[in-house]
C-alpha cells in the first residue's frame, strides 16, 4: 500500500479534520492536505497533484455532493479517488453519491480500521481497473 499518497481532508469542522487527519496518521498516511468547503477543495484539487478525496457532505459554499460532481465533470481530475463521509446514513443522500460516482462513503463516526479499510478498497479498485 502506498502510504505517500497525498491525501485532501475537506471538513468545514476543524476539528473534524484533525480527526481524520490523526486516524490516517495512524494508518501511515503522512502527506496531508485540509479545505474547510468545496469551494477551497477544488482549487486545491486544480492547484497541486491530490491522489485522493476524503469529503465530508454537509458544508457551506459547496457541499461535498457539489464537490464531487465537479470533480467527475472535471477532464483532469474525473479520475480522482473520492471518499465520501456522512453524519446521516439516509439511503437517499448514498444514491445520490453513487450516481454523482462516489467511490465510497462512511459514516460518522468511524475508527482508523474502517477509514484505512476503505481507503485501500478503493485504491485497489483504481490499481485494477
Amino acid at each position: 500500500m502506498d502510504t505517500n499518497i497525498k491525501i485532501l481532508i475537506v471538513d468545514d469542522f476543524a476539528t473534524m479534520r484533525k480527526v481524520i487527519r490523526n486516524l490516517l496518521k495512524q494508518g501511515g498516511y503522512d502527506n496531508i492536505v485540509e479545505a474547510e468547503d468545496g469551494v477551497m477543495a477544488l482549487s486545491e484539487l486544480k492547484a497541486n497533484k491530490i491522489d485522493f478525496v476524503i469529503s465530508d457532505w454537509n458544508m457551506p459554499n459547496m457541499t461535498g455532493l457539489e464537490l464531487l460532481k465537479a470533480v467527475r465533470a472535471d477532464g483532469d481530475l474525473s479520475k480522482t479517488p473520492f471518499l465520501m463521509v456522512t453524519a446521516e446514513a439516509l439511503q437517499n443522500n448514498v444514491v445520490q453519491a453513487v450516481k454523482a460516482g462516489v467511490d465510497n462513503y462512511i459514516v460518522k463516526p468511524f475508527t482508523a480500521d474502517v477509514l484505512n479499510e476503505k481507503i485501500t478498497e478503493i485504491l485497489a479498485k483504481y490499481k485494477g481497473g
